[in-house]
């Protein structure tokens, strides 16, 4: 194939770039490079993808492209200058786009956010800005030239989001004294992650199938518990382990899943029983695989170590933050 890559020099689009040129396929990624240039081996075509001129670099045409955009002006953009000459189009969407999170188990029918109007975008909007990219992609190209990913959780080496690596980082470099580890006590949690490279080898292989339709992306549902009993048993941690309820966690100031103060991976139930239980028959049948849990752990501790365990985080508590809350929650007992 000649795959065009609209990023492809940042996490999941550089792992995308990478999986392709080790399949064969020429390759080129148009990006502004703010986050670098892409892997080496591909064509690096610096453009703004918010203006038509953004692709005037751009020349001849493409077996397909794969997009991982979240702004509707990108996706409207991307459309005008690009849908004559890309056979298969791939979209990175969101399980965000989903009005409702509380019914686990739902698939891809379930009810969607109003799609954003306009191109004026807020972080807040996430969801309803990929429902619009969803829709102008169908409107442009129709079913029979889409292919669409909602992605749930992306895990593993390289994870900028801070999220999934938090959990590994935590247990191998505890902030007690005796290796305590804060944990939040809900039965009910699951937790549905997907590595970042099986996502892209999925997406690259759906371009060079031409598969069509819309599809959760992730892998199968797992009880919180069993997710912290992985991390531990991968890393080697071996202290105790000190449980909270959600009720204590926000009684004592903790965000759930992302930002200052939080513990990533917990989403308030009942209303989030459903944000990491979906259904993901539908692309397992279409061929999706993900690799043992313990090899994303391994892997993205690496990643944590060598951009320095102390280094400020988008996600999780701070190591001071940590070890206070487990005093006071040994001072509660």
């Amino acid at each position: 194939m000649r795959l065009l890559v609209l990023g492809g020099t940042a996490w999941l689009g550089s792992y995308v770039v990478r999986e392709a040129l080790g399949r064969g396929h020429e390759v080129v990624a148009l990006a502004r490079g703010e986050s670098g240039v892409a892997p080496t081996g591909a064509t690096f075509v610096r453009g703004d993808r918010s203006t038509a001129e953004g692709y005037a670099d751009l020349s001849g045409d493409f077996d397909a492209v794969v997009d991982v955009t979240r702004l509707p002006l990108h996706m409207r953009t991307a459309l005008k200058e690009l849908r004559s000459r890309v056979t298969h189009w791939v979209f990175v969407s969101t399980c965000s786009v989903y009005a409702d999170h509380d019914v686990p188990g739902a698939d891809e029918s379930a009810p969607l956010l109003p799609a954003l109007e306009g191109d004026d975008w807020t972080a807040e909007q996430y969801g309803e800005g990929k429902v619009a990219c969803e829709q102008l992609l169908l409107e442009a190209v129709g079913p029979d030239r889409a292919f669409i990913a909602r992605s749930g959780l992306i895990a593993g080496p390289d994870d900028i989001s801070d999220r999934t690596g938090y959990w590994p980082l935590r247990f191998a470099h505890p902030s007690t004294e005796d290796g305590g580890v804060l944990v939040l006590d809900a039965p009910d949690l699951q937790v549905q992650v997907i590595d970042g490279r099986d996502l892209a080898g999925w997406l690259v292989a759906a371009a060079e199938g031409r598969v069509t339709g819309t599809f959760n992306a992730m892998g199968r549902p797992l009880p919180f518990a069993d997710y912290i009993a992985t991390v531990r048993e991968t890393v080697g941690h071996t202290g105790p382990v000190v449980l909270v309820d959600q009720d204590w966690l926000t009684e004592h100031g903790v965000q759930p899943w992302a930002g200052d103060r939080s513990l990533p991976l917990w989403l308030p139930l009942p209303e989030y029983a459903g944000f990491s239980s979906r259904s993901v028959d539908a692309a397992l049948a279409q061929g999706l695989t993900t690799r043992p849990l313990a090899d994303t752990v391994r892997d993205g501790l690496e990643w944590e170590l060598r951009q320095g365990p102390g280094r400020r985080r988008k996600a999780g508590l701070t190591p001071t933050e940590e070890a206070e809350l487990v005093r006071q929650r040994r001072a509660d007992a």
